[in-house]
């Protein structure tokens, strides 16, 4: 390697430059006087030029030395600015943040809105989609699930866990009948979401005797988001498999009303992922550990 590439031999020059001494370099930098010396003669070999007029009382910059210390002082001031930028952008958390969510905002709205007002200095570019994105390749920050990670390329981290119910409007539930055994919705008009990434219908927890073929539920409607699903079964219009969170405020005030809530106990899980194997950055470690705080150790 030249002694031109090493920019410590370029302080070194600086620093004799400004202090014209040899021995005063060394005491500063914490080598002797000789080796200052003689990184400053490997730079003029290296550029073919006298960078300093030397004598045994003074040492003094020559014209060529003037020159070279103009872009030596540049070149260490870029270094030193790219250096505090680099820090401040690993210590402090600031800068875009891209997240991918869910469709459903019930559970996490609130949660990033506490945390946009915990954080001014990160903003908040939000992507709500149910289908499954390339976290890497589209380029989030950070995605919030609630299946089970598959991609190695991923860290993850489980979070809290959410009941679902089994829903029905009070309304439809006195013109249809209210179901008591799984074999009763085999005459009810049933809601169902289509999984975006395999295009399967999701399964319904049903209790079964062991060994018997689940049950072909009738297939009254088809959506893959828990809104559309939601205001079908708020219309009277059937039976939806919805997450707790997203039916909380319709139970309360009974405009739902819970289907087999002795027989139906199933829980969802929220996962939280993030690209692996790359320095996890202020912006995105303080998200981590805001939304895990608030979501680990939920329950159903």
């Amino acid at each position: 390697m030249s002694a031109l590439d090493n920019l410590g031999n370029l302080q070194t020059f600086v620093q004799v430059a400004d202090t014209r001494s040899f021995v005063e370099t060394g005491r500063m930098l914490g080598i002797s006087a000789s080796a200052a010396g003689k990184t400053v003669s490997r730079l003029e070999q290296a550029l073919g030029v006298r960078l300093f007029h030397r004598s045994t009382r003074s040492v003094t910059l020559t014209a060529e030395g003037e020159r070279f210390l103009v872009r030596c002082r540049r070149i260490l001031d870029e270094r030193d600015a790219a250096r505090d930028e680099l820090v401040q952008q690993t210590e402090a958390p600031t800068g875009v943040l891209r997240v991918s969510l869910p469709l459903v905002g019930d559970i996490s709205l609130p949660l990033l809105t506490e945390f946009m007002a915990a954080y001014p200095g990160i903003r908040l570019e939000l992507d709500f989609d149910d289908r499954l994105v390339d976290v890497i390749e589209e380029g989030f920050d950070a995605v919030l699930r609630v299946s089970a990670p598959t991609d190695s390329r991923l860290s993850a981290r489980q979070l809290g866990v959410f009941p679902r119910y089994l829903v029905a409007s009070p309304d439809y539930l006195a013109r249809r009948g209210t179901p008591r055994v799984p074999e009763d919705l085999l005459q009810h008009d049933c809601l169902h979401y289509r999984f975006p990434s395999s295009g399967k219908l999701e399964p319904w927890p049903l209790p079964q005797t062991p060994g018997a073929a689940p049950l072909a539920l009738p297939v009254s409607m088809v959506s893959n988001t828990i809104e559309a699903r939601l205001a079908f079964a708020l219309a009277g219009r059937g039976i939806a498999y919805i997450p707790e969170h997203s039916v909380r405020e319709a139970l309360t005030d009974g405009r739902l009303q819970r289907v087999m809530a002795d027989r139906i106990h199933a829980c969802g899980t929220f996962y939280l992922l993030w690209p692996s194997g790359r320095h996890v950055l202020p912006k995105l470690r303080v998200f981590i550990d805001f939304i895990s705080a608030r979501l680990t150790g939920v329950s159903c």
